[in-house]
């Protein structure tokens, strides 16, 4: 970095404050690398790494910073950042350095950083630099994902300049009706956060609030700090407080005395009660306090897919995953439940099968969570607090007043249960070890395969229902399905994050699984690459079924016949009906520069999960499924989702879909 240089009145409030002086670029690169988390005493780099791809509108800017800040070390090369964590850095590791992630897309790179936020509890988060024009935009999914899932990530795009030398330059969008708007205004409505720097003295409030609303859990999602490209490059005398170590601490607000105790005498009232678990149980480590308040009360515990894993799926109290894709186990009791306690829970319209699942006239709702848009969601009794923080005050004030449900009603659920998983085994059962295996035979056979160190990541498809189902959580973080987004093309380069943040190399890290189809690998496979060029042993599972599957089955059942949602070709009259598309997904994999393994057969495949999980390098495991038949498939929809159907048509098959898409709807109410 530049050495110091004397004091400035027009850079700093305070004549007598040394000063440094940097670009934009190098103040926010040297800003960053001192910003640090702390909560229940652990502190850890907040940005702990930056994800780049550089055009115009970054390369000199930023990409120069990184040069200077990566101190001529990549992240896991010798001497450099990071040492072999591969982009994790810690204090004593790396000092104030900014290690660099090379990234091939920058949706992906924003996927990335989101794994690798939601494997470091949302204590540590990546940044992601791209140009100006198809770099910044190609940010918006990955910040709508980030946001929706209430995980943080700093975006660092590019802008046109400031000082409009040239207008309009390359790349640039031009808003007749306003000079100010640029192709990053895209990103406002997807981030937390937004501001665009056109002055490098306004990057110092602006960093400072990015920061508090990445380290904010009611508020953290994608961040945003448009950077112009002159400015960037821009010098600037810095005062040298702003590059001082800041700790933000990350809060555990406790529940309101009132509202605590309104939760109490609703919890001592209840009959049938049911807890259902989101993803704030995993973002406060509340899951020994959860099960904790289950062993006192012997309250069932059902899952959302952010929240499976909240407890073990051995746990007595442990029902399964909940809604349109849950276990018949759980939505039963829900159907019957007169309280639901939300803990962590956006209550999304696949965990509430679109208003119908809750069916007691009589039930009512208490959501802990701690935002209080969540909290008062189906009109519910809200508790404004951290999970954790919640659940034990919830356990502490229950104490001592004698609050257990009836143990016909624990009998009743585990007894339910203890059937569910007989219908799991018959959907994992595997035919003859020389026949093809279905999808849930794949998952049955990676069953037995993983412990309690496997991660297995997913998001789109047929698979997150028939994981949110079937799979056996065994930790806390091993179940990573994001279906906030549901977003094609998130696996793998989530699976990137999470290898970085886990530090796992070879077969002394955690086996980490990325689990796709065929319509989700051809969205987005780029990273692939970044994972061979930093040897991070991912564990990548294909499953070719020549289409896509969940939407072809969604089709079927709207009345839309399945169009378009086969990978065939075409047909004499036009449809798609013909022979499989000749795509090799595995030359594809291995041309990226995987190391693949084809399975034709339930043997084959046996042994190729089997070597891939003990690889020390990137793995592909390919296999081709045969369509489920009505012994292994897995079970159907154990609840409703509201897809509108055509209200006319001339085909029977949306006819016949509509006059059950009106016996549904029929039952859907809103709690008040």
């Amino acid at each position: 970095m530049s050495p110091t240089s004397p004091a400035s009145p027009t850079s700093s409030a305070n004549p007598h404050c040394p000063t440094r002086r940097l670009t934009t670029a190098q103040a926010l690169v040297a800003f960053l690398a001192r910003q640090y988390t702390e909560r229940d005493g652990r502190r850890q780099r907040l940005i702990s790494a930056t994800w780049g791809i550089f055009g115009h509108g970054n390369v000199a800017g930023i990409g120069q910073a990184l040069v200077e800040a990566a101190a001529g070390g990549g992240p896991g090369s010798p001497g450099g950042p990071g040492g072999t964590t591969h982009g994790t850095p810690t204090p004593t590791s790396t000092g104030h350095r900014m290690p660099y992630l090379q990234g091939r897309n920058e949706q992906a790179m924003v996927h990335a950083a989101v794994g690798y936020a939601r494997q470091s509890g949302r204590l540590s988060a990546h940044a992601v630099t791209t140009s100006i024009g198809p770099g910044a935009t190609n940010l918006v999914t990955g910040a709508a994902l980030a946001t929706i899932n209430r995980l943080p990530v700093l975006l660092l795009p590019g802008d046109t300049f400031a000082t409009r030398p040239a207008d309009p330059v390359l790349q640039q969008l031009e808003v007749p009706y306003a000079g100010d708007v640029s192709v990053n205004d895209c990103l406002r409505p997807v981030s937390r956060y937004f501001d665009r720097i056109t002055r490098p003295e306004a990057l110092i409030p602006a960093a400072l609030q990015a920061m508090r609303v990445l380290a904010d859990p009611a508020e953290t999602g994608a961040v945003t700090l448009a950077l112009p490209q002159d400015v960037q490059a821009e010098a600037y005398d810095w005062p040298e407080e702003f590059f001082a170590e800041r700790d933000w601490h990350v809060r555990r607000p406790a529940p309101d005395t009132f509202e605590l105790e309104a939760a109490v005498r609703a919890i001592r009232s209840a009959r049938r009660p049911l807890i259902v678990a989101g993803g704030g149980v995993r973002h406060s480590a509340a899951e020994e306090t959860l099960a904790a308040f289950t062993a006192a009360t012997r309250i069932p515990v059902a899952s959302t897919q952010a929240g499976k894993g909240a407890l073990r799926h051995d746990h007595p109290a442990d029902v399964g995953g909940i809604g349109h894709t849950g276990t018949a186990t759980a939505d039963e009791l829900a159907r019957t439940a007169d309280l639901v306690i939300g803990v962590g829970t956006r209550f999304s319209d696949f965990t509430t099968a679109s208003g119908t699942l809750f069916a007691d006239p009589a039930v009512r709702f208490l959501h802990l969570n701690i935002t209080g848009f969540d909290a008062h969601k189906l009109a519910a009794l809200p508790l404004v607090a951290d999970a954790r923080a919640g659940l034990e005050a919830l356990t502490a004030a229950l104490a001592g007043r004698g609050y257990r449900v009836d143990p016909a009603y624990e009998t009743e659920y585990t007894g339910a249960k203890a059937a569910w998983e007989e219908r799991v085994e018959a959907s994992f059962a595997t035919p003859a070890p020389a026949a093809r295996p279905t999808q849930t035979q794949v998952l049955g056979l990676l069953d037995t395969l993983v412990t309690e160190d496997d991660i297995l990541i997913n998001a789109a498809g047929s698979l997150p229902g028939d994981l949110h189902k079937l799979w056996r959580a065994r930790s806390r973080d091993q179940y990573h399905v994001e279906y906030g987004y549901s977003c094609m093309g998130y696996e793998i380069p989530a699976a990137i994050g999470v290898l970085l943040a886990t530090g796992s190399q070879g077969r002394a890290g955690r086996p980490v699984w990325a689990l796709v189809g065929d319509g989700t690998y051809l969205m987005n496979p780029t990273e692939i690459v970044t994972a061979v060029q930093e040897n991070l042993p991912l564990k990548l599972l294909i499953l070719q079924n020549h289409g896509y599957a969940s939407i072809g089955g969604l089709s079927e059942a709207v009345g839309a016949e399945r169009f378009g949602t086969a990978y065939r070709h075409r047909d004499a009259d036009g449809g798609f009906t013909g022979p499989p598309l000749p795509v090799d997904l595995a030359a594809n994999a291995a041309s990226l520069g995987l190391r693949v393994l084809r399975a034709t057969t339930v043997d084959d495949l046996r042994k190729a999960l089997s070597e891939a999980r003990d690889a020390e390098g990137p793995t592909c495991v390919y296999v081709e499924t045969e369509t489920p038949d009505t012994v292994s498939g897995p079970p159907p929809a154990q609840a409703w989702w509201d897809v509108p159907v055509a209200e006319t048509a001339s085909r029977p098959a949306a006819v016949k879909a509509r006059e059950e898409y009106d016996r549904q709807v029929a039952a859907r109410r809103r709690h008040l």
